[in-house]
């Protein structure tokens, strides 16, 4: 299912990036973005939000297909701290 997902993005074997200041859960809000459509306008989005570097592809779910014909979804899930 990933290789779905990678259809139309470049491959990469970097490994993910990780914050070099972690908070304590306790002052963190998971915050979850989603991206919902067409396989190609998903991935394009996908792409297009990676190349204006707010999220890396390999950080959004595989697509996830929805209850309509056709339509697929990604997940981006991202920690900020609470304010």
């Amino acid at each position: 299912m990933p290789e779905n997902f990678l259809l139309f993005a470049s491959k990469t074997d970097a490994a993910p990036i990780k914050a070099s200041v972690e908070a304590p859960l306790g002052d963190r809000e998971s915050l979850k973005m989603l991206v919902i459509g067409s396989r190609r306008g998903v991935t394009s989005t996908i792409q297009n939000l990676h190349r204006l570097r707010f999220a890396e592809v390999r950080e959004w779910s595989p697509l996830i297909p929805t209850a309509n014909s056709g339509e697929v979804m990604s997940i981006l899930s991202r920690y900020i701290l609470a304010e």
